[in-house]
């Protein structure tokens, strides 16, 4: 049974309103609803009764896969590239982000309500359809080459995986990195994807600079469970072996324990630090999960699929963290959260940071070589 709404006037360039949530399973997608977007004054609203015929259906299906979703791309029109960060507590002062929504499909993940800005679902949108920076790398080199640009760092994937699988195709993380390689423009990333490994050569060259580091997230070492978190980022092992590669090759990496899903992986963190450890990792972050906005009912229907068992305990625990509530906002306490099981978290994190030797202070890098593009083009003229 299906409340239906008005459509928006306005939507953007490419859009194809969608008026009903998918009927069954979506092989390969974390997110099984389309929520209402909360911009919206009407919105879809799903009857409980129908949501259960729909698992029923699921249950029953001869088609054990389910039925599979393609993904759309989208032209992200923006003329602005590199963004100022006023969080003071994500370590980072400049963002890009080339790409809007991500195909990890990642059922906790906090960017997902940005999806909503754009008219789309948090849900199933936010994996399927994807923005696409198609002028990242011009805008990037427009903006590089501007007098008041002094070099500092550049964070990549502060919101969306800039190597989530489309990136494979599209290569605008590749084009970026080629032209901050040529400036010796000091960058960040943070990723689940072993593609990271494709651009070796370039973060090597980076980091003959002090210009470089790479950071790679792990939530769980247990390929089902990841593979239920994060369908489409890359399995434990290959994201080992991406930290093991990179380090091998010079590039100084970090690890960042992230998120920390209460009642299912934070009794891995030790297990994970010795394994980041010796795969190369010089340092280590972690933050509990939170979920903001629409991503409570996400993360909600997800647990009483995957993990029915534990949903009420995993909830019962994330809400001890929180005050009682699903998400933090406020600074500080959003990352780490509160309460005793947050406080026994954060010691079990330090004992093993510091036990296998990820407990170093943050790489600064280095703005000291970087060049203006119109500097290089120079150069070569005389």
């Amino acid at each position: 049974m299906l409340g239906m709404v008005d459509r928006p006037d306005s939507q953007p360039d490419d859009f194809t309103y969608s008026d009903a949530l998918p009927v069954g399973h979506q092989r390969g997608r974390g997110a099984q609803l389309n929520p209402g977007n909360r911009f919206e004054s009407t919105r879809l609203h799903v009857l409980g009764e129908h949501l259960d015929l729909l698992h029923a259906q699921q249950i029953e299906s001869d088609d054990e896969e389910g039925k599979k979703v393609v993904t759309h791309v989208y032209h992200d029109r923006t003329q602005t590239l590199i963004n100022h960060v006023e969080s003071p507590d994500v370590g980072m002062t400049w963002t890009l982000n080339a790409y809007r929504g991500c195909e990890h499909g990642c059922i906790y993940c906090y960017a997902r309500p940005f999806h909503e800005h754009l008219g789309f679902s948090s849900g199933l949108d936010f994996e399927t359809r994807i923005m696409a920076k198609f002028d990242a790398p011009r805008l990037l080199k427009q903006e590089l080459n501007k007098r008041s640009w002094k070099g500092e760092p550049i964070h990549m994937s502060g919101v969306t995986d800039c190597y989530q699988p489309l990136e494979k195709k599209l290569r605008l993380t590749r084009q970026c990195l080629e032209i901050m390689t040529e400036c010796r423009q000091p960058v960040t990333i943070i990723t689940k994807n072993h593609l990271v490994t494709r651009d070796i050569d370039l973060y090597s060259e980076l980091a003959r600079y002090n210009a470089a580091c790479v950071g790679v997230s792990v939530t769980s070492l247990d390929s089902s469970v990841a593979a239920k978190l994060e369908p489409r980022a890359s399995s434990p092992q290959r994201r080992l072996e991406a930290i093991r590669k990179l380090s091998e090759a010079g590039v100084p990496v970090f690890v960042m324990v992230a998120p920390i899903v209460p009642g299912l992986t934070d009794q891995e963190v030790p297990a994970i630090l010795k394994a980041v450890s010796e795969a190369g990792a010089v340092w280590s972050g972690y933050t509990i999960m939170r979920l903001p906005y629409q991503v409570k009912a996400l993360f909600l229907d997800w647990v009483r699929r995957e993990y029915p068992q534990k949903a009420q305990r995993m909830e019962s625990q994330l809400r001890s963290m929180r005050n009682g509530r699903l998400n933090e906002s406020e600074f500080g306490s959003r990352m780490r959260g509160e309460g005793l099981m947050a406080q026994q978290i954060c010691s079990v994190f330090k004992v093993f940071s510091s036990r296998y030797g990820l407990d170093k202070p943050w790489p600064h890098l280095s703005s000291e070589h970087f060049r203006r593009p119109g500097e290089l083009s120079q150069g070569v003229l005389f």
